[in-house]
């Protein structure tokens, strides 16, 4: 038999979907037993129900005050207005959706009425809030902070979307991002989720780095320790070649500027591609370079010769190889290039060809030979270099540009070829590359590598993804988790000049818009939501808030966060830690969650206690 519910009041007043309560009685408990259930009481943020017929209408508290009936401000007996008959208490109701035939839904098709009675939401109305539809796979992620109902999130409607979870620092958000895809893995739909998804996360604090992080060992998990500042290099990145030599990339990466060095990269970096298959191919060009800059004379720059040598030199080619050209070969009055030997000078040239005799001074087959072999044992990212320090020469040579400039593009290209080459590894395909779980540690990285790798990775991953599923039915999906999500999705420099982050944020609004078609989906993590793009933040579909205080960063919130209502809203930066709202189209209504926190298996994230660090080690010198 069912049990009577708790009578409360009744609605005095009502202004769309605010209504008043006039209390029966002033009784100010914060729970009620109620045949044999604690009931959370009407205060702020609480259940209620509103009887209408056969529907109950369910609302939350969201103001009280009381009503003096027989006193007013201006009466002399103000002061002694407390006693039975005096004072009223009216709550105030926003509604929520409705109870009909047995299940809960969010709707206005039922509002309010005046007289309609008010009572306490019991367990079994409780149930159908918090609850999910009949057959719906979900995951425990903690209980209710007023009701104490255990929360679980649908899996459909949440990890097929877009996710932000946001808060300031030591407001748990680092433990419910874990939380969250911990209890994914432990779902009874483990085995099928490691076959048929990979979710990459992107960790710039190395917070997810632990042997058991998110319940997976190193048979299903990957952690990429991206390290740019040991003397060797450290574990690789797999890196598809053909989306790292892409010019788009290299002019961000390089820092090239539009008029002059964009141009050249372009250029250069379409012949690398189409034309040098293999080390011959590319000892050919650079020594075909080196005769027409001797051939050439008068029609070349008076230091192609110079700096074709200084390539050479880059490339490493021994001084004694380059002797012919750097000590003898000179040009006689006529201009026509001689070398010096001790009987005299040679003419090394016969109706516009080199002759034999000048190949064999200059050392032109072994200089061949030595640009082949060097190329070959060259890294791919090595490849690309050799080929574009022949690129400069060939394009001031025949002053079609100064190198001038181009020359401090290549003080860039140094230092971030030598950060490239700790960190990447250049694949044809990306076979066997990735494992289910990939943890992309960033916490050793530099600040060009920091701003790249995220970027570059997510756009590989996510149009591999689209190549695979574009005009097919989706059979696998991808997962991009991003904590510390402001240190890369950072808007505020958009437009002002800065390409780099005008690409970045492209590439990341394209994922975010166009993903979820793909079944390739972005999780975010940050304590600076207003920092990030608001085209970024408008396209999330479900969110999970910890506490914030920063006004931006609520502003930030409101504005994108259709399902998050004015109370929770308000809410917001009272929270504790590992408190948290949910809210959007995996939750029917917000609901504000105390996250459970694991003992051992979560993020390297948790506050330090100092005076426990300092007993601790009051006996050891560190310094």
């Amino acid at each position: 038999m069912t049990s009577p519910s708790k009578k409360l009041g009744v609605i005095v007043g009502v202004d769309g979907t605010v209504s008043q309560v006039g209390m029966y009685s002033m009784s100010n408990d914060s729970q009620l037993l109620w045949y044999g259930d604690v009931l959370t009481g009407p205060k702020i943020g609480a259940f209620l129900t509103i009887n209408q017929n056969d529907v109950k209408i369910i609302a939350t508290v969201s103001s009280e005050k009381v009503v003096d009936q027989q006193n007013t401000v201006r009466s002399v007996e103000f002061d002694n207005r407390f006693h039975k008959d005096s004072i009223n208490r009216v709550i105030t109701l926003k509604t929520k959706g409705v109870i009909e035939e047995n299940k809960f839904q969010v709707t206005s098709q039922y509002v309010p009425m005046v007289g309609n009675e008010v009572t306490l939401t019991t367990k079994e109305e409780l149930d159908l809030i918090f609850g999910l539809e009949p057959g719906e796979d979900s995951i425990y992620i903690g209980n209710s902070l007023l009701e104490g109902q255990p929360i679980n999130i649908p899996i459909n409607k949440f990890f097929a979307s877009h996710i932000g979870i946001f808060g300031n620092t030591g407001s748990g958000k680092s433990n419910t991002l874990h939380k969250t895809y911990l209890e994914l893995f432990r779902s009874q739909y483990r085995s099928s989720i490691l076959n048929c998804s990979q979710f990459f996360v992107i960790d710039f604090n190395g917070e997810y780095t632990g042997d058991n992080t998110f319940g997976l060992d190193a048979s299903n998990k990957l952690i990429f320790e991206i390290d740019t500042r040991a003397a060797e290099a450290g574990q690789k990145m797999p890196i598809k070649k053909s989306y790292l030599f892409d010019p788009d990339i290299l002019a961000i990466l390089f820092d090239a500027r539009p008029a002059t060095q964009v141009p050249f990269l372009r250029n250069a970096l379409r012949t690398f591609n189409n034309s040098i298959t293999d080390e011959e191919k590319f000892a050919e060009m650079e020594l075909g370079l080196l005769r027409s800059i001797i051939i050439g004379t008068g029609k070349v720059s008076a230091d192609a010769l110079e700096n074709w040598i200084k390539a050479a030199e880059t490339v490493g080619i021994a001084d004694e190889i380059l002797e012919g050209l750097k000590g003898n070969l000179s040009w006689n009055d006529y201009g026509n290039p001689v070398i010096n030997a001790s009987d005299g000078q040679t003419s090394i040239l016969k109706k516009g060809q080199i002759t034999e005799k000048g190949e064999e001074l200059l050392k032109l087959e072994i200089i061949k030979n030595e640009l082949s072999a060097k190329y070959k044992e060259a890294s791919p990212i090595y490849k690309l270099s050799h080929f574009l320090e022949f690129q400069k020469v060939y394009v001031s040579a025949w002053k079609s540009t100064k190198i001038e400039f181009i020359n401090p593009l290549f003080h860039r290209i140094k230092s971030a070829f030598e950060s490239l080459e700790k960190v990447v590894e250049i694949k044809e395909n990306l076979d066997a590359c990735f494992k289910p779980m990939n943890i992309i540690s960033l916490v050793h990285a530099n600040q060009e590598i920091t701003r790249l790798m995220p970027m570059l990775l997510s756009k590989m991953v996510y149009d591999e993804q689209k190549s695979t599923v574009a005009g097919n039915d989706v059979t696998q999906t991808k997962h991009l988790i991003i904590d510390e999500a402001h240190n890369i999705l950072n808007a505020e420099y958009r437009n002002n000049g800065d390409d780099w982050q005008d690409y970045r944020l492209s590439v990341f609004e394209e994922i975010i818009k166009e993903g979820r078609k793909f079944g390739f989906y972005l999780t975010l993590s940050s304590q600076r939501p207003a920092d990030i793009s608001s085209t970024i933040m408008s396209q999330l579909h479900n969110y999970l808030i910890h506490r914030l205080v920063n006004e931006k960063d609520l502003k930030m919130l409101e504005n994108t966060m259709p399902t998050l209502d004015r109370n929770s809203y308000q809410m917001i930066p009272s929270l504790g830690q590992g408190e948290a709202i949910i809210t959007g189209n995996a939750m029917q209504v917000p609901v504000f969650v105390k996250v459970e926190k694991e003992e051992i298996n979560r993020p390297k994230s948790d506050d330090i206690i100092l005076t426990k660090l300092w007993t601790e080690n009051e006996q050891i010198e560190l310094f």
